[in-house]
C-alpha cells in the first residue's frame, strides 16, 4: 500500500487473526458494538456485521491518518484540483449548498441556475410551458447515459410514490444506442405535448449524440415545424454552442460545469427529471439531506464518521480480506435501481490500477459491484453467496416504514432481509454428518442500512454517504476517483470499426475483429 507498507504488514497479519474469530463471536463483544452503529438523517448504519474488531478499527483509522485523509477531504470542499489527471475541481457538493469554503462564483451559479431549472419545473407541471400548438405538456422524454442517466431514473422511480408526483409529466428514459429504447419511448406519444431533454456534458457523447438526432428526426417528421424544436426541447450540457446548432433556444440551455463529475450530477440540471417528478420542494429535501451527509463528512469525528467508517471497511474487506465483490441488495422495489446507480459511480471511480504517480499498483481496489432486489434473488444468486466458494461482501438496504398499508407484505420483506443477513454472518453447521449439503459457511462482512421511510431527505443522505465513500476509497488506494480513462477506449475503437462495418478497409484489424466485422458484412450487405 502506498507510503504505509508497514501498517499494511500490520493489516495483514491482523487480516490473518480475524480468520481465527468467528463473527458469532464478535457479535457478542458489547464494547465493540455501539461504535459500529450510527444515523443520520433518518438513515441508520449498522456495520456490526462487519469482520473487524476493535484493534482492526484502530488499524483502519491509523490508515486513514497516514493518507492525510482529512486534509484531502477539506481541499475537495475548497474547491482545489484534486482531478489531477484533467486539472479540475470536484465540488458536486457545492450543488447542494454543502460546501461553503466553494468559490463564491461556482456558488453564485449554482443559485443562478436552480432558481432558472425550477421556474422551469413550475411552468410545464402547472401546465404554462405549451408546445407549438399551445397544448400543455404531458411527456418528458431524458435522452442521456450513464452518469446523466442513471441517477436521475433511480431518483424517479425510487420516490414516485410520493404525493406532489400526482402532477408530473410522465417521464420516459433512454440511454442505450440500440435503436429499440428510443423506440419504445416514442410509441403512443404526441409531438405536440412530448418535451425531449438531451443531457451531455460536451454535447458529443455517441450515445446521447444519436437517440437526440432520432428523437429531433421524429418530432420534424411528425410536425415539419423546425422553429418549434425550440419549445420542445432542453438542453444540459457545458457546450453550448453544439447545443444552439442542435436547435436548442439559449433560454432552454442550463449548463453542466467541468467540476462536477457525470456520475455526481443529480443534483445539477442533470436532475432536472426528478424536479419534474417529485416538485421543487421535494428537490429541495432531497438537496438537505445530502447536504446533512457532507456536513456529517467534515464535521464528525472519525471514530463516528459514516462515510469514513464505510470506505474503512470495504477497503479493508477488498484489500486485506480479499473479498472479491460487493453485492448491493435493496429490499425495497422501489430501490430497484440502486445497484446500477452504485455501479457505476463505485467501479468507474475507483476501478483503477495506476496511482496518483503514475505507478502501476500491485493491490487489490474495486471490488465487483453488483446486485438486485430481495425478495427475488433469494431464489437465484442468493445460492451462491450462501455456499459458494468466492469471498464477498453485501450491503442490505432496507426501509423501515411502509406507506402501502399491506403490513404483512412489507413485514415479510423486512423479515427476509434481517434472516439474509444473519444466514451470511453466522451460517449453519448441520449436526447430521450426512447432511453436509446443508452446510453454509457464513463469516461474511455485511452492512445493514435501513431508511426510516423512503422520502427525499433519506436517499439525500444515502446517495452523498455513498459518494463520499468513494471519495475516502479513492485516498487509501492513493487513486483518483475523478477521472474514466479506461471508459475512452473501447469508445475510440468503435470509431473505425463502424466505417468498416459499412465497407470501409479492415485489412488493418486484428484476426478477430477483423472476423467479426466481415461476419457482420455478410449477413448485412450494403
Amino acid at each position: 500500500m502506498p507510503n504505509t507498507p508497514e501498517h499494511w504488514a500490520a493489516l495483514s497479519a491482523s487480516a490473518q487473526r480475524i480468520d481465527t474469530i468467528s463473527s458469532d463471536r464478535l457479535l457478542k463483544d458489547n464494547a465493540r458494538n455501539p461504535g459500529l452503529r450510527h444515523s443520520l438523517a433518518g438513515c441508520h448504519f449498522d456495520f456490526t456485521r462487519q469482520r473487524v474488531d476493535g484493534q482492526i478499527l484502530n488499524e483502519l483509522q491509523e490508515l486513514a491518518q497516514r493518507m492525510k485523509l482529512s486534509a484531502k477531504r477539506d481541499a475537495m470542499f475548497s474547491g482545489d484540483k484534486i482531478n489531477t489527471s484533467e486539472n479540475r475541481g470536484v465540488l458536486h457538493s457545492a450543488l447542494r449548498d454543502g460546501a461553503p469554503k466553494a468559490p463564491t462564483q461556482y456558488r453564485q451559479a449554482v443559485a443562478q441556475t436552480k432558481q432558472r431549472l425550477f421556474n422551469a419545473v413550475d411552468d410545464i407541471r402547472s401546465g404554462n410551458w405549451r408546445g407549438f400548438t399551445n397544448k400543455a405538456i404531458k411527456d418528458v422524454v431524458h435522452i442521456g447515459i450513464g452518469g446523466s442517466h442513471l441517477g436521475p431514473e433511480l431518483v424517479v422511480k425510487a420516490l414516485a410514490h410520493l404525493p406532489g408526483s400526482t402532477s408530473a409529466p410522465n417521464i420516459h428514459f433512454v440511454a442505450n444506442v440500440d435503436a429499440k429504447d428510443i423506440n419504445t419511448a416514442l410509441i403512443g406519444l404526441n409531438p405536440e405535448t412530448t418535451l425531449f431533454i438531451v443531457v451531455s456534458k460536451s454535447f458529443g457523447t455517441l450515445e446521447t449524440q444519436i437517440n437526440a438526432a432520432t428523437a429531433r428526426s421524429w418530432f420534424l417528421e411528425r410536425t415539419c415545424n423546425p422553429q418549434a424544436i425550440g419549445q420542445h426541447f432542453i438542453g444540459v450540457t457545458t457546450n453550448l454552442e453544439a447545443a444552439a446548432q442542435f436547435g436548442l433556444n439559449e433560454q432552454n440551455l442550463f449548463p453542466l460545469w467541468d467540476w462536477v463529475g457525470g456520475r455526481f450530477s443529480l443534483w445539477s440540471a442533470v436532475g432536472l427529471p426528478i424536479m419534474l417528478q417529485i416538485g421543487t420542494t421535494a428537490f429541495d429535501q432531497l438537496l438537505a439531506g445530502a447536504k446533512q451527509a457532507d456536513e456529517h463528512f467534515v464535521n464528525a469525528p472519525a471514530e463516528q464518521n459514516i462515510p469514513l467508517l464505510s470506505a474503512l471497511l470495504a477497503t479493508w474487506n477488498t484489500t486485506a480480506l480479499n473479498c472479491d465483490s460487493l453485492a448491493v441488495l435493496s429490499y425495497d422495489q422501489r430501490l430497484a435501481l440502486l445497484p446500477d446507480f452504485l455501479q457505476q459511480l463505485e467501479m468507474e471511480s475507483n476501478g483503477k490500477s495506476v496511482d496518483l504517480s503514475g505507478e502501476r499498483i500491485d493491490y487489490r481496489t474495486m471490488q465487483i459491484l453488483w446486485g438486485g432486489c430481495g425478495t427475488n434473488g433469494q431464489h437465484a444468486y442468493h445460492q451462491l453467496l450462501h455456499q459458494g466458494t468466492s469471498r464477498f461482501a453485501a450491503d442490505f438496504i432496507m426501509v423501515a416504514r411502509d406507506a402501502l398499508e399491506r403490513k404483512e407484505h412489507h413485514q415479510w420483506l423486512l423479515a427476509n432481509g434481517i434472516a439474509q443477513g444473519q444466514a451470511m454472518t453466522l451460517g449453519h453447521q448441520p449436526t447430521n454428518p450426512d447432511e453436509q449439503h446443508r452446510h453454509v459457511t457464513g463469516q461474511n462482512p455485511s452492512t445493514s442500512i435501513v431508511l426510516d421511510e423512503l422520502g427525499p431527505t433519506q436517499l439525500g443522505c444515502l446517495l452523498a454517504i455513498y459518494e463520499h465513500k468513494v471519495f475516502c476509497q479513492g485516498v487509501l488506494w492513493n487513486i483518483n476517483s475523478f477521472d474514466q480513462w479506461g471508459v475512452e477506449l473501447g469508445k475510440n475503437l468503435a470509431l473505425p470499426i463502424f466505417d468498416q462495418l459499412q465497407g470501409d478497409d479492415a485489412s488493418n484489424q486484428d484476426p478477430a475483429t477483423r472476423h467479426l466485422i466481415n461476419y457482420f458484412r455478410v449477413l448485412n450487405p450494403s
